[in-house]
């Protein structure tokens, strides 16, 4: 038996969840995960921590893969998925067809929380051009790198908030849908070879398992798209 030790962001978390004791029965090896924010992630890989597989954004991957941290050649897409939006249970769901009504929404809320990952900064660069980013900095609720915005939308620190779909769920809280298409954006999200992983095989195994099409329908049940 061998044992996979994964460092991984938490927006496959529920997919992964899932289909990972049944990657462990069909193969024998044993999966070892270790969740992070994409911060985080970008900080225990320049820190020199070693694992055998890494999942986390295309794009931090890339980083990591030109600071040789992650095996040229190994990134492998997962899954995508796009932004969302959610509010406290009970609490009215506001209309959200276009970017004027999202704009008119966070200035109306009194509190707007979101994630340090790749959402919340897509997020500021969002708020910045549509000529808001003062107003909602002063409001703004953010949670720590690997945390939830549920858990401060659900306790009512936020009155809305905003993070990869797949992450939005949880008690107390209710999912009003996906940002609009003119100011939606889409995160790939991969599985890349740490450069010195002890458990090469074992690792590309577990990748080969997450990127079945019976993993993909599993990822769609939780807000993901397969590539």
């Amino acid at each position: 038996m061998t044992e996979v030790k994964v460092l991984s962001s938490l927006a496959t978390r529920e997919a992964y969840l899932e289909l990972v004791p049944q990657f462990e029965k069909a193969s024998g090896h044993k999966v070892a995960t270790t969740w992070a924010g994409t911060v985080d992630i970008m900080k225990r890989m320049a820190a020199g921590e070693v694992f055998d597989l890494v999942i986390s954004s295309s794009k931090s991957l890339g980083d990591l893969i030109q600071q040789g941290k992650i095996a040229a050649g190994s990134q492998t897409s997962l899954a995508k998925t796009g932004i969302g939006m959610a509010v406290r249970q009970g609490a009215p769901k506001p209309v959200i067809k276009s970017g004027d009504d999202l704009k008119k929404i966070l200035i109306a809320a009194k509190t707007v929380g979101y994630s340090t990952g790749p959402s919340g900064v897509y997020l500021q660069g969002l708020f910045e051009r549509m000529g808001i980013a003062d107003a909602v900095k002063a409001k703004t609720r953010q949670v720590p790198t690997g945390g939830t915005v549920a858990t401060i939308i659900a306790s009512g620190e936020a009155e809305i908030g905003f993070q990869q779909v797949s992450e939005l769920h949880g008690d107390g809280i209710e999912f009003v849908g996906p940002l609009p298409p003119d100011v939606q954006s889409i995160t790939m999200f991969a599985a890349g070879l740490h450069a010195n992983a002890p458990r090469p095989d074992a690792a590309k195994a577990l990748v080969a398992f997450l990127t079945t099409s019976a993993a993909g329908a599993v990822m769609k049940k939780h807000g993901l798209e397969t590539p």
